[in-house]
């Protein structure tokens, strides 16, 4: 079985995302079609700077770290992933837009759109797939505003303060909901 996996930073050229809905298509199925569709794996403003900003906060894990957990993770358990992180609010909305249709369902950690962002909630209905909502930290121990989500109404769960390890907990949790 293999497993389709694209990278993208904002630090990357964002010509590899999205990937033509022929493309991905190929990419995320076996010779027969039998594969699932891949898990999209969205992270928000500054998760570019995992490992360097506030280890103390974050830990001193980076983003390509949280990337190959992800990917091993979702592997394990039949799955392809695409992962992408942007700063940029209506890059990460018109990859939803895109992505109807060509993934199993959403792994996200927004970062700081969860506690600002109607219009990525708004986003985050389009593909009509399970929603995992992840944190580094724990948003509760922080300052009052973080204890606030736009997203969390709309995930199937919400995975909070485990350190990176929680995109696991999301990759799997997510696989059992998908069923």
């Amino acid at each position: 079985m293999g497993v389709a996996v694209s990278w993208v930073s904002a630090v990357e050229s964002m010509d590899a995302w999205p990937v033509p809905v022929d493309r991905l298509a190929t990419m995320s199925t076996d010779a027969t079609g039998t594969e699932p569709l891949p898990i999209l794996l969205l992270n928000g403003p500054n998760l570019n700077t995992l490992g360097i900003r506030q280890p103390e906060v974050y830990g001193s894990a980076t983003l390509a770290d949280v990337v190959e957990l992800a990917e091993r993770t979702a592997g394990e358990l039949g799955y392809g992933l695409r992962a992408a992180q942007t700063n940029h609010e209506g890059e990460m909305i018109d990859w939803l837009h895109e992505a109807r249709g060509n993934i199993s369902g959403i792994v996200i950690n927004p970062a700081a759109w969860t506690h600002t962002s109607v219009a990525l909630a708004d986003a985050l209905v389009i593909p009509d797939v399970p929603i995992m909502e992840v944190h580094i930290s724990n948003v509760h121990k922080r300052e009052e505003f973080r204890h606030h989500s736009f997203v969390s109404p709309l995930a199937s769960g919400v995975i909070i303060g485990y350190g990176i390890r929680g995109y696991e907990f999301a990759i799997r949790r997510l696989v059992e909901v998908l069923g």
